[in-house]
């Protein structure tokens, strides 16, 4: 429109001279601006380097490469750190970083989870709890993101992860059992890098047992605390506000 930077109350709209439409012309539906994010900021970039890391460092606990996985699962836990420092510190932070920095989390501990229960390194009942709060969370991404993309919904723009319609807010308990999950497939993966009389000491033996009990507390907390709590989800597209501002505008109108 040729009046896309004139107030709305400014702007004049030809009419007969009766002073209403003509009728030649169909009033066009009021559409809302789609706002665009630029995604590709270095926090994105790193976070996006850990979900490629992901299969390998599975693949490698499976083919005994443990210095090789012990290594990518370093650098995956440290770019973690760092992008959200680099996010806050030269103002880098997208709401896409939100939905897609938890989802790299999820895919690294899914498959790590997965790979070292297969050699035994942690116990089966612990994957399986871990597994079924991240899949449950992953269903419920795939539902807020969908329920939240401003009209018209198309899986092309379901998948534009520019259009931001949903902002995901990890709570302080979900940070600590991200945090210790971490820790305990770090540990898992170096016990084997480690000299064999190290490996079965008794305090470390007992300290891996104490860790996992842990873990799968924190995971259960985590879990429920994403079921009860309104304020973790937050709605972008509010059709409330766009009321609203509607409102203002026929009142400018008016006055």
């Amino acid at each position: 429109s040729p009046y896309s930077f004139v107030p709305r109350r400014w702007v004049h709209h030809p009419t007969a001279a009766s002073g209403q439409n003509t009728g030649n012309e169909k009033e066009k539906p009021s559409t809302k601006a789609v706002v665009h994010e630029n995604i590709y900021t270095i926090p994105n970039i790193l976070t996006a380097s850990r979900l490629v890391a992901a299969p390998v460092i599975g693949y490698s606990i499976l083919t005994g490469s443990h210095t090789l996985a012990l290594s990518l699962f370093a650098y995956a836990a440290i770019t973690d750190l760092v992008d959200g420092y680099i996010a806050r510190r030269w103002n880098q932070q997208t709401v896409v970083g939100t939905v897609i920095d938890p989802m790299a989390d999820k895919f690294l501990m899914t498959i790590g989870v997965v790979c070292l229960a297969m050699k035994a390194a942690i116990p089966m009942w612990l994957a399986g709890l871990i597994l079924a709060r991240d899949v449950g969370l992953g269903f419920a991404a795939i539902y807020y993101r969908w329920i939240s993309l401003p009209p018209p919904k198309t899986m092309k723009r379901y998948w534009d992860f520019s259009l931001p319609s949903a902002e995901v807010k990890p709570t302080e308990v979900s940070k600590v059992n991200t945090a210790l999950q971490l820790a305990l497939l770090g540990s898992a993966m170096a016990m084997p890098v480690l000299p064999e009389a190290m490996m079965t000491a008794w305090y470390l033996q007992e300290g891996m047992v104490g860790l996992q009990y842990l873990v799968a507390f924190t995971t259960s907390w985590s879990g429920l605390q994403y079921i009860f709590n309104k304020d973790v989800v937050r709605i972008l597209h509010d059709n409330k506000n766009t009321n609203k501002d509607s409102s203002k505008d026929s009142d400018s109108k008016t006055n």
